[in-house]
């Protein structure tokens, strides 16, 4: 038995896309809420639906079998998944509460898409949607009022916070799925919360434009346990921006090593933030690959996505790491308004010149909060959301269509990747365009 029962809505066999990638992660965040409930003296317990079969009857059996007083529907916000709201997302989400509501168990929730529209889930049988960062809220949880809590302020101490409550996960599972994919097991952790940049098609739901990171030394000393007490062999850090302080990385690096805790890890930044000597003392630390969002090779379209970044400073951050031996990675964002197919071929040229290790496709996605969003509210339909991670439906007008971009996402993945680009139906789907463009690419 539990008082609390913690979930959270990311089922990995419900997206398509990442059964393909099979890169499974345990959630972060609810186990950082879980071990924030045990300080609090509070008993919990995890149903973890990421792996699940069905993530409706995994739910049910948890409620029968801890009996909870409370579920706590806690998205991990660290999870760029989450952060998409997708839809199937949702559905799940509202399933639990329903499924609570039978019981007679309530039922709270705190997660990008619950902040974007809480009163669907107030509908849905949530007694209380928790805004911004949910840890504020689990100091006064047998407080908490029906309906909309919003937290004030962001957590600026996050050492004052537990290490995440990694015994409650089936990490078995999670490594055979691993190993059996892969051939390595990965677990992610975080270094700070938050982004301070400004990006406007960027939503930011939960930490805001707050920037608030944790010590390294704390951040080390986590690598090394989940080496040592759950033979992890890499590890994913989770965080929005990663190495976003030169020093900081340095001092990480230094208790890296001094405790003897490098292992291969990946992480995400800013083409700008890869300096030689940043790129130089992550190396150290032992990162083995890093994400960058590259998004376009127009300078304006970086200009009118308010990204803050040169084109050229892409090709500097690749080199730089292609220097050290880091692999690079690129998000790549086609279909933002303005963008012609000019710009379009600037991109492709700059991957093909820079030469990613790989490359991320995604469209132009207005999430409420967002500048982009406000621009092209007016275009949105019924459909606002994706499915999935796999969707890439254009939800406003763009240039293109859905159809072509999908076809663009896969040429580009593929030419990437190694296997046959059909840059034919780009150019078959372009040709339809007002604009035909599109010749030089199939050369």
């Amino acid at each position: 038995m539990a008082e609390i029962l913690l979930t959270h809505s990311n089922h990995l066999y419900s997206d398509r896309k990442q059964v393909r990638k099979m890169q499974p992660y345990p959630p972060l965040q609810t186990l950082l809420a879980a071990a924030r409930l045990r300080e609090l003296g509070y008993s919990v317990a995890l149903c973890d639906v990421t792996l699940a079969v069905s993530p409706d009857d995994a739910f049910q059996q948890a409620m029968a079998e801890h009996r909870p007083r409370l579920v706590a529907v806690i998205e991990d916000n660290f999870n760029f998944l989450t952060k998409m709201c997708l839809l199937r997302n949702r559905e799940l989400s509202f399933r639990m509460a329903a499924a609570a509501r039978a019981a007679g168990i309530t039922a709270i929730v705190n997660g990008s898409d619950a902040n974007d529209h809480p009163l669907e889930y107030l509908r849905a049988g949530f007694e209380t949607v928790i805004g911004g960062e949910v840890e504020r809220a689990l100091d006064s949880i047998d407080r908490l009022k029906a309906g909309i809590w919003r937290a004030e302020g962001p957590i600026t101490d996050l050492d004052s916070l537990p290490d995440a409550a990694w015994d409650l996960v089936d990490m078995e599972a999670y490594r055979q799925a691993w190993i059996e994919a892969r051939g390595y097991f990965s677990l992610n952790v975080i270094s700070s919360r938050g982004c301070p940049y400004r990006c406007n098609w960027c939503a930011k739901p939960v930490f805001g434009s707050n920037y608030h990171f944790r010590s390294p030394e704390r951040v080390a000393r986590e690598m090394l346990r989940l080496r040592r007490d759950y033979r992890a062999d890499h590890i994913w850090f989770a965080d929005d921006i990663f190495a976003l302080s030169a020093q900081w990385t340095r001092s990480f690096a230094a208790e890296v090593e001094r405790l003897g805790a490098a292992m291969p890890f990946k992480m995400q930044s800013r083409c700008d933030l890869m300096t030689r000597d940043t790129v130089s003392a992550l190396r150290g630390a032992g990162c083995a690959e890093v994400w960058m969002g590259a998004e376009s090779g127009s300078q304006k379209v970086l200009d009118a996505m308010d990204k803050g970044t040169r084109v050229e400073q892409i090709y500097e951050a690749r080199e730089n790491l292609r220097r050290h031996g880091i692999r690079a990675g690129f998000f790549i964002q086609f279909g933002y308004p303005g963008e012609t197919f000019d710009d379009i071929e600037m991109t492709i040229r700059m991957i093909r010149e820079t030469s990613p290790d790989d490359v991320g496709i995604s469209v132009s996605y207005p999430m409420p909060g967002t500048r982009f969003y406000d621009r092209v509210a007016a275009e949105l339909g019924e459909k606002v959301n994706w499915r999935d991670s796999d969707d890439l439906s254009m939800m406003f007008r763009g240039t293109y269509s859905t159809e072509f971009y999908r076809e663009l996402a896969d040429a580009v993945h593929a030419e990437v990747r190694g296997g046959e680009p059909h840059w034919d139906r780009v150019y078959t789907l372009e040709k339809r365009s007002a604009n035909p463009a599109l010749s030089w690419i199939s050369c």
